[in-house]
């Protein structure tokens, strides 16, 4: 059995870099960070950031030029990749990126009370972000959809987003939150 699938949710590093395909198709490419907390053995908090390169191609590199940037909120679903090149000294280079398939977007800087988490819901919640209307989209859909529209549909892919991206930037206790 083959499985590769990947879940983020963190803070866009920078301004996503769109390209061209020599086919016309778009590709969006920019950095995302996530954050690890836990506490250590005398009780401190400690905290570990990880930076990954995202990677979008056609409908979501669309969606990414026109709602994100450095500092956006953003679930990114999708695969692992891992690709090496000769550069133009003719040295051999090395990337490990996530390519995007489903993506949600959470709050934008400045856009609104900043709460952590807010537009993270499942249908049953269906929350907004208290400025703006937040799409979800994924890698089949090229127009973002409403929250409205989507729990219409019954979309099984984003209830199942929407649970995972529950997960927010909360310390998240590890030795008392394992039931074993």
């Amino acid at each position: 059995m083959n499985y590769n699938k990947i879940v983020l949710v963190g803070r866009v590093t920078q301004d996503p870099e769109i390209r061209a395909l020599p086919s016309g198709s778009s590709v969006a490419s920019f950095g995302l960070a996530t954050n690890r907390y836990w506490k250590d053995k005398e009780g401190n908090r400690q905290e570990e950031t990880q930076f990954h390169n995202i990677v979008l191609f056609a409908g979501l590199a669309d969606i990414a030029q026109q709602y994100i940037q450095k500092g956006s909120e953003v679930l990114i679903e999708g695969r692992v990749q891992y690709r090496s090149w000769e550069a133009q000294d003719g040295t051999k280079r090395y990337r490990t990126e996530i390519v995007g398939e489903n993506m949600q977007l959470g709050s934008r800087p400045g856009a609104g009370s900043g709460s952590s988490g807010g537009s993270y819901k499942s249908n049953a919640g269906a929350a907004k972000s208290k400025s703006e209307e937040v799409p979800i989209v994924s890698q089949d859909d090229s127009t973002p959809s409403s929250d409205a529209s989507r729990s219409k549909k019954g979309n099984k892919k984003q209830a199942a987003q929407g649970a995972q991206a529950a997960i927010d930037e909360e310390e998240i206790n590890i030795e008392e939150d394992i039931p074993f």
